[in-house]
């Protein structure tokens, strides 16, 4: 099935009315030359349709522009009172004999609650419409509604740059000034940028931008000279995403001016030509130089390259350790102690770091898995059991630090989660309580989004979404993911899983920081396998085994009666060797 771009490619060549073989059905069907779609050419775009599929709709030549709308002339005073406009010009510092040529016109106009006032009036493309303002005071109104840049009219054929100021006053003080490629928009700076995307046909605030297409691609820059407020910083905003920030530069006004008149006025003329002439390019979003990480570098110069934060497991340190803005993929067989083993770094993180963490458990209910977690701080079980249970003050005491530490982003509703409302519930976590780490256990209860075409996709998709947000937040995210079905080696054990064998997609593998397997071994000890570490400085390769307290959950450093740990590899574990010993 062809996507729209490539149907409106292939139909948008057709200028003329005829009968074709239609591109979306003719493959499947078993008389493919048959012609079954009709095109008929009406102006710029043609009219397709398929007797066969049914598909139909209207496809525009790659040459169309949209048409700049139909403005109604009106009427423009018929005399001018030349005295009345130099003198008001005068009042605001610009020299009349070089701004005579601009179509500015005089007259009275009614101002509510204020009557009759004489006024000056800017005269937009084709008397399209008039902007007035009175001599005294300051008094707005407007007849008919202006679409175009005011003064592009006037703008040199020859010139490279082009500069956009807010107001005529602003494009007069310009002009005053000998600057001469100068155009002002026609209506206001919007409050804020808004964040929809653009769709020119609906872009009816901005339609003077691509009214103004051809002036705007033949200069080499465009330097946006607008108000020095909040609302002029969006109104450039907004600018440069209709041009394109590549092509943008934008002027710093002297302390204590707001605008260009304003610069003329305190200044002079020399003052405002250099503040066009010391225009600096708008910086680029997502792309940096060098000397944007010169601090960076420096610390880089001075203290090396830094190992992460310790897990508080002396022999999983030697394997790896934990930095802010990493993907941390944990796989294993059901039942090897994942949440376990994670829970417990948690644990140390927040007792020696103070860190906090949110974390979306699918499998352990908030409650059960605070009671977990309880016993990992206080070190007794919480429940009746063979060994001494924490004290109600224990439990108590526990909960408040669990809840210093923890928060739990549960899906209620019966909504399925997704990434994104995972991520979404993250970020206010993030902004609001300044979590540090992210738990997300496991992965096959998040909802593949529909638009993607299949599993392996999604994931790619997923993973990618999970490490931008871990870099942009500076936090670190363990993601827990089941593996496919292992294979039984011949004595009866199973094999370990590694980064490859997790059930969906080789992107688990690709995307993560670190890969980690937490596997029981036969002796049910549990190993922790590291099968991959991107950053040496970070970690390595390889494995080492823990002990496992069952009553109170806790990991510790197995102690070996010859001092050597029988399962510390003598080589680096590596993905592709299936030994690990």
């Amino acid at each position: 099935m062809l996507n729209q771009e490539n149907l409106d490619f292939i139909l948008g060549k057709y200028t003329e009315n005829t009968r074709i073989v239609c591109p979306e059905c003719s493959e499947e069907r078993s008389k493919k030359n048959i012609r079954t779609m009709n095109l008929t050419v009406d102006g710029n775009s043609t009219l397709y349709h398929c007797h066969h599929c049914g598909i139909a709709g209207k496809v525009r030549h790659p040459d169309y522009r949209e048409p700049v709308p139909k403005i109604r002339a009106i009427s423009v005073p018929k005399t001018i009172d030349k005295g009345l406009i130099e003198q008001y010009l005068s009042s605001r510092g610009i020299d009349f004999n070089a701004v005579k040529d601009y179509p500015i016109v005089s007259g009275h106009k009614f101002y509510h609650g204020h009557g009759e006032l004489p006024s000056v009036g800017f005269v937009y493309g084709d008397k399209e419409a008039v902007k007035w303002r009175s001599i005294e005071g300051k008094n707005f109104t407007q007849d008919g509604a202006s679409r175009t840049l005011w003064g592009i009219e006037s703008f040199p054929e020859d010139s490279k740059t082009l500069v956009i100021v807010e107001g005529e006053m602003d494009l007069l003080a310009f002009a005053s000034a000998g600057i001469d490629y100068c155009v002002s928009v026609p209506n206001g700076a919007p409050i804020k940028v808004s964040s929809k995307a653009i769709v020119q046909a609906d872009d009816n605030k901005f339609n003077y931008v691509w009214a103004a297409k051809d002036v705007i691609e033949s200069v080499d820059r465009v330097i946006l000279a607008v108000d020095s407020d909040d609302a002029g910083t969006a109104l450039a905003e907004e600018l440069a995403r209709r041009i394109g920030r590549a092509k943008c530069w934008t002027v710093k006004w002297p302390a204590d001016c707001k605008d260009a008149n304003d610069v003329l006025q305190k200044l002079g003329s020399e003052a405002l030509c250099d503040a066009v002439s010391e225009a600096e390019a708008m910086p680029l979003e997502g792309v940096y130089s060098a000397d944007d990480y010169a601090l960076e570098i420096s610390n880089l110069y001075d203290k090396g390259l830094v190992g992460g934060i310790s897990t508080g497991l002396a022999s999983v340190d030697k394997l790896f350790t934990i930095v802010p803005g990493q993907l941390s993929v944990v796989t294993g067989l059901p039942g090897s102690g994942k949440s376990e083993f994670i829970d417990q770094i948690m644990v140390n993180l927040a007792q020696s770091e103070g860190w906090k963490f949110a974390v979306a458990s699918f499998e352990n209910p908030p409650p059960l898995h605070i009671a977990k977690l309880s016993e990992k701080y206080v070190g007794k079980p919480f429940f009746e059991g063979a060994a001494d249970r924490m004290s109600r003050i224990e439990s108590v005491n526990a909960m408040k630090w669990v809840s210093d530490h923890f928060l739990f982003l549960e899906q209620r509703g019966g909504d399925s989660a997704t990434i994104e409302s995972i991520l979404d519930r993250a970020r206010q976590a993030v902004m609001r309580l300044g979590i540090r780490g992210l738990v997300i256990d496991p992965y096959n209860y998040i909802a593949q989004s529909k638009s993607v075409d299949n599993e392996h996709q999604g994931i790619n998709e997923m993973l990618t979404k999970l490490v931008s947000f871990a870099r942009a937040n500076q936090i670190h995210i363990w993601f827990i993911a089941h593996p496919a079905k292992m294979a039984t080696n011949p004595d009866g054990t199973t094999a370990v899983p590694k980064g490859m064998n997790i059930s969906g997609s080789a992107a688990f593998f690709a995307k993560a920081d670190l890969g980690v397997t937490v596997h029981l071994s036969p002796e049910k000890d549990t190993e922790i396998h590291v099968w991959k570490c991107r950053f040496k400085w970070i970690g390595t390769t390889g494995g080492t085994v823990l002990g496992y307290d069952i009553p109170t959950g806790r990991y510790s450093e197995v102690k070996w009666d010859n001092l050597e740990n029988p399962y510390e590899p003598s080589r680096d574990f590596n993905e592709t060797d299936d030994d690990w010993l």
